[in-house]
């Protein structure tokens, strides 16, 4: 029972360490002083929470383990430092919740620090899981392409094709994959946009036909965020005394949504679509531009086996699971898919040339 004790303990104790420098680096970067004052409480707060298992430990007689930063923290501290905290904030809150370590100090209100108050709050949640899904759609949308590349290339060359053949087909795979990420990424940020449009003249009609409805529901809005009753009618009567405000905060608050954004743009959408499903299927069909026989089908192998080394990393950023662990399921996957096509490619070749 010690052991396990002792196990469970020292995962804690790294669990702390590691929060307690990744929110130590984005107090660090962060522009907003805010913020920054918010992310150093936590990050003091996470250290109170470490030193509370190194003291379980050697209550235990256990050697407390020397500390050090993760792959993790480094890689979500970068991904802050460049394109801002706001980028990391859903995978650092996802991370969170996934660990569940037993700690002496409840974590549910560390989101609260980063949530902007009354109307801007449905602004700034929504734009920080927007940008924070930007992350974790990379990464699946760079796996959608190398698993279904590789699986195209070896198909093939399970059909004992020519490496021109193989090459084509790996290159007609890479160049119709992300057509068709694209194209579906453009239906999808469109159809959302013109949903969201027709959402807002919805209202926008409404508040222009029966303003003292819309009175009562942006006062009802504010009253649920805890502003008294005379308080949220005051406030809400001073918003509607301007349409474009009013609109503005019942968009917000009912749909989630920035009325300015709608979800970002189609286009951009799908040229990113484009590029991360072309990255990963890069990775299987590159080696045949250079090389011939099984030494190309060796090399088609080996830039699989880093490709998906890097997004199993890059997965284990956003799912909590170790990188090992998330490493190795994207090999058991990819290879199981790969193994399917080669042996079918190999069973039709055998029929098709008898």
């Amino acid at each position: 029972m010690s052991d396990h004790r002792i196990r469970r303990y020292r995962i804690n104790l790294r669990i702390e360490r590691d929060n307690a420098a990744l929110y130590a680096r984005l107090a660090k970067v962060a522009t907003d002083v805010r913020l920054a004052r918010a992310y150093q409480r936590i990050a003091e707060g996470e250290q109170a929470n470490a030193d509370f298992w190194e003291s379980r430990l050697r209550e235990l007689g256990a050697v407390v383990p020397t500390s050090r930063t993760g792959l993790r923290v480094r890689a979500l501290g970068w991904f802050a430092q460049t394109f801002g905290t706001e980028f990391v904030m859903p995978t650092v809150v996802r991370l969170e919740h996934a660990d569940h370590a037993e700690t002496p100090v409840d974590r549910s209100g560390h989101r609260d620090h980063f949530v902007s108050p009354h109307v801007n709050r449905g602004r700034g949640h929504n734009h920080r899981a927007q940008s924070g899904n930007t992350l974790r759609a990379a990464v699946l949308g760079a796996n959608d392409g190398l698993v279904s590349n590789v699986s195209l290339v070896m198909g093939m060359a399970g059909a004992a094709s020519s490496d021109r053949a193989v090459l084509l087909a790996g290159l007609a795979g890479l160049v119709a994959g992300a057509c068709s990420m694209a194209l579906g990424e453009w239906l999808s940020v469109n159809s959302s946009r013109e949903f969201y449009q027709a959402q807002i003249t919805e209202r926008a009609e409404r508040l222009a036909v029966a303003p003292e409805d819309g009175v009562r529901h942006i006062a009802g809005i504010y009253h649920d965020k805890g502003l008294g009753r005379a308080e949220a009618v005051h406030l809400a009567r001073h918003l509607t005394e301007t349409p474009r405000a009013a609109l503005d905060t019942v968009v917000r608050e009912d749909l989630g949504v920035d009325p300015t954004e709608l979800g970002g743009s189609a286009w951009g959408a799908a040229t990113s679509s484009f590029c991360l499903f072309a990255f990963g299927a890069a990775f299987p069909v590159a080696p045949y531009l250079f090389l011939h026989g099984h030494t190309a089908m060796f090399g088609s192998a080996v830039a699989t086996a880093v490709g998906l080394a890097l997004i199993g990393t890059g997965t284990s950023l956003f799912t909590g699971r170790g990188m090992l662990f998330s490493v190795a399921r994207q090999f058991v996957i990819t290879v199981a898919a790969a193994a399917v096509t080669y042996g079918v490619g190999h069973l039709l070749g055998h029929i098709f040339t008898a």
